[in-house]
This record gives structure tokens, sequence and C-alpha cells, in this order.
């Protein structure tokens, strides 16, 4: 049981994480230098980014009733903020599998998941007061987690179900019992090769609920724990089995309860 994940198997799937394209890479650094325009312009340059954002942009999360086809509408649209935070969720989706082969996802039902962490999390942001660039792409790299488990568990269905019919274990629970690392490592071993700012990495690895962090970290850790679990606990989500990939965490996010609340079924209601 404990070779059915080895670290050499970890240790070639993150090495065949691609790196930022170079065309991504110039279009973040026009976004961070507050040139949108640039962007713009950049982005159009890479078919597959441009077709990315259109259909992203033009989901129903976003709420737009006539389709925004022009990339400098887009990125205006979005502001340096949310493009900063689009383009690194253009960078997972080039990890996405052509096929699933743990979860019952399709790509549809993991692009509305992006969509709907991305919305639900700016608002979050803005509640805490904490809106800015790097908080706001932390929530980019989360679904990294739903990726990484996919890869390393989709040829070890049968032994990974074995192990959970004995205790019912979550997926990451597992991963760090057989390797000693957990999905939020290899999060941010990820976040690492792309050259992503060291606080979303820490932010992530932090939603882990496992992490001794204090001040602003502790209070995004908490939010974007929660944040996870309610998504994953919906429907579509739970039938792909997505809702068995952590633990949750109660005493880590009790305090936030009421207000989280509040503030995602506000979202919901008025969204």
């Amino acid at each position: 049981m404990r070779h059915v994940i080895t670290q050499e198997q970890i240790t070639r799937y993150i090495q065949s994480v691609p790196a930022a394209p170079s065309i991504i890479r110039q279009t973040l650094e026009h976004v961070r230098n507050g040139d949108l325009p640039k962007a713009a312009k950049c982005a159009d340059e890479d078919p597959a980014l441009k077709l990315y954002l259109k259909t992203l942009i033009n989901r129903p999360v976003y709420g737009f009733r006539n389709e925004v086809s022009s990339l400098p509408q887009i990125f205006g649209i979005l502001g340096l903020s949310s493009a900063q935070q689009i383009l690194y969720n253009y960078l997972m989706s080039l990890l996405v599998p052509k096929e699933w082969g743990l979860f019952c996802l399709s790509h549809q039902a993991f692009y509305d998941l992006q969509a709907s962490l991305s919305r639900k999390w700016e608002t979050i942001l803005k509640h805490l007061g904490l809106l800015n660039r790097d908080n706001e792409s932390a929530i980019s790299l989360l679904p990294a987690s739903i990726i990484v488990c996919d890869a390393l568990f989709k040829e070890h269905k049968e032994e990974v179900a074995q192990l959970r019919s004995v205790k019912a274990l979550d997926y990451n629970t597992i991963l760090q019992r057989l390797s000693g690392r957990s999905l939020f490592d290899l999060c941010s071993e990820v976040a690492e090769k792309w050259e992503m700012p060291a606080s979303i990495a820490e932010t992530v690895h932090a939603a882990s609920g496992s992490d001794e962090v204090e001040g602003e970290t502790q209070i995004l850790a908490k939010w974007m724990h929660l944040l996870l679990f309610y998504e994953l606990s919906q429907s579509p989500y739970v039938e792909a089995g997505l809702n068995e990939l952590l633990d949750f965490n109660v005493d880590f996010v009790q305090d936030i309860y009421e207000s989280f609340a509040q503030v995602v079924g506000y979202n919901e209601t008025n969204g």
C-alpha cells in the first residue's frame, strides 16, 4: 500500500508541468505594470488564450447579457486584479487532462468551478477589505489540487478504493500517508514553477487548515478553506467525487461561518 504513489511519480509529474508560455509571461508583466491595452494586444497573439478569455468571460456566472468578444473590452471589464487572476486560471487550464481519470468531471464543469470560485472570492475579498492583485489571484491556484490529485491517483483507483474502504480517508490524507507530501505541497511547487508571487503559494498552502499562520494570511486561509468546501459540496461536484478531495477542518473556520453565509448568500442572491 505504501508504494501506491512514489516520490519518483510525484517528481515526474512536477517535472511534466509546463513552464508559463512566453506570451503569458509578457501579458502578465503588462498587467503588473498597469498597462491593460498592452496586455490585451499581447494576449491577442495567442489564439488559445484568446479563446479561453472569451469563453470564460461569457460564462453565465459573469452575468453579461450580450457576448463580450473584444480583448481590450475583456481586459477593461476585468481590471488589473481580475486580469492577473484570469491569466493564472488560463495557466491552470494547461494542466487539465484531456480525459479525467479519477473524477467524473467534464471540462465545462471544471471551468465553471474556476469561474464560480473566482467570482465568490472577489466578493469575499471586498468584504474583508483585502482586495488586491495577489490576494485575488491566489484562488486560481486552488483547482491545481484537483488536477494533481487526478493525475497521481487515476492509475491506482483500485488500490485507493481499498484504502478508503478500510477507513473513510480523503485523497489528500492518503497522499500524505503514502508520500509524506500533501496536495497543497504540490500546488506550491506548481506555483514556484510558474514564478507566481510567494504570497499566493503561502495563502493556498495555509488554506489546507493545517499551517500555523497569523494575521492576513490566516484570515485569507480560513475563508478560502470554507469557500472550497462550500463549492465542492454543490451537487455537480459531489457527483464528480470532488467532495472526497480534502478533509474539512471545522474548528479552523468555525468563527467565520455566520459571516461567510451572509457574504456568499448575498452574492448568490444578487449575482
